[in-house]
């Protein structure tokens, strides 16, 4: 009897080889056009640095407050990149954004500033007759193909968006079992609300902010009233990593008001408490969901709809806000510096959502807080870049 395959099964071969084929020709086209575009981002990026940050020190034409208003941290970040171009011409992607990442501290101070470096800008080529000849006479070179200063200066707050899509791309057109996919993974925004901690003591329970991510779990508190530029943001003062995190309810699955929930990492131990029965069920539902998905590795694109629930928003008494309209959370709060330590050891890639680490702050996405989403790349109060 002959053994040969069936035709149905050939065509079935053949089918998935195609697909397979499909998947990779995208690949190789979306790191194409990464390439390509980063390197174009970094000659852009040099021209600001060396005809404006640089000569402007040297001839002193502008006060160093002054520069490091307009300028930010954009010398860092054209430094940051031209660590990353290389891996990214070599076909190394996964490397490269894996070190590029724990640097992306250097975008979120600038997008911070982006607002005043605008405003600082125009007042200068208004009232400082000196420096508004020099930038007239260093856009006229032809390296700037007739680019203005104001064009270059945005383009670090569009090229974390295109990171974004460009890794989505290829992580959506990666095997599973590619050594790659990890790296290409990031981490994306889930939910955040107020929670009251639980002083293992016994003392007064106090309400904190909590930003729930694919992999950590950040306490923050809001930052100081005294400063009008800190309006709705909050300081980071703990990041507990979620692989390996084990959650209880201590109480809450009875018809009670509200519940106490049990966190329990390799170095440390989170009583948080909620008021709202609702609150407190979503919170557990949404842990378990993220914890169980990083442990089995579980997290492909089509699974990510999974942990997407919409963010409560409850109050420090433990009233519960009314829900987000929109079917995915995107309302996303910028946190400030960090201010603690880490807590097990886990990343921090939160300075002030994200945006956005926030940052989102992705199932195998970027997401800017934010990431963390769907921001004006002029908003001064998005603040975070999470990968």
């Amino acid at each position: 009897m002959s053994c040969a395959e069936s035709p149905c099964a050939a065509a079935g071969v053949r089918g998935v080889q195609l697909q397979r084929e499909r998947w990779e020709r995208k690949r190789r086209m979306a790191g194409r056009e990464l390439v390509q575009s980063e390197q174009r981002y970094c000659e852009q990026l040099d021209l600001v640095v060396t005809y404006f940050v640089e000569i402007l020190k040297a001839k002193g034409t502008l006060r160093q407050d002054i520069r490091e208003s307009i300028f930010s941290s954009i010398k860092s970040i054209h430094l940051v990149n031209q660590t990353l171009l290389p891996h990214l011409e070599e076909g190394d992607v996964g490397r490269g954004f894996e070190q590029f990442c724990p640097h992306l501290h250097f975008y979120t101070t600038y997008i911070d500033n982006f607002q005043t470096a605008k405003k600082v800008l125009m007042v200068q080529v208004k009232k400082n007759k000196a420096f508004r000849r020099f930038k007239k006479l260093q856009e006229s070179r032809p390296e700037f193909h007739k680019q203005k200063l104001e064009d270059l200066l945005s383009l670090p707050l569009q090229r974390v968006q295109q990171y974004m899509h460009f890794l989505k791309d290829l992580t959506e057109n990666t095997s599973p079992d590619n050594p790659e996919f990890q790296q290409l993974s990031s981490r994306w925004y889930i939910r955040e609300g107020w929670l009251k901690t639980v002083p293992p003591k016994g003392t007064e329970t106090k309400p904190k902010m909590f930003f729930l991510f694919s992999d950590i779990l950040v306490q923050a508190k809001p930052c100081s009233a005294m400063l009008p530029t800190n309006g709705n943001k909050f300081t980071m003062q703990r990041v507990y990593p979620l692989r390996e995190c084990t959650v209880d309810k201590v109480f809450g699955h009875t018809k009670s008001q509200g519940g106490l929930l049990s966190l329990t990492f390799a170095r440390a131990k989170l009583l948080l408490m909620s008021c709202d029965q609702e609150d407190i069920n979503d919170w557990h539902r949404s842990l378990c969901l993220a914890i169980g998905q990083l442990k089995t590795r579980n997290t492909a694109v089509h699974r990510r709809a999974d942990l997407l629930r919409t963010p409560l928003r409850p109050t420090p008494d433990g009233q519960r806000g009314r829900p987000d309209s929109s079917p995915t959370p995107s309302r996303k709060r910028p946190v400030a510096r960090e201010e603690g330590a880490e807590v097990g050891g886990g990343p921090s890639s939160t300075s002030r959502p994200p945006t956005a680490e926030s940052a989102a702050v992705a199932s195998k996405r970027m997401k800017l807080s934010d990431a963390p989403t769907a921001r004006s790349q002029e908003s001064s109060g998005w603040s975070c870049v999470i990968l």
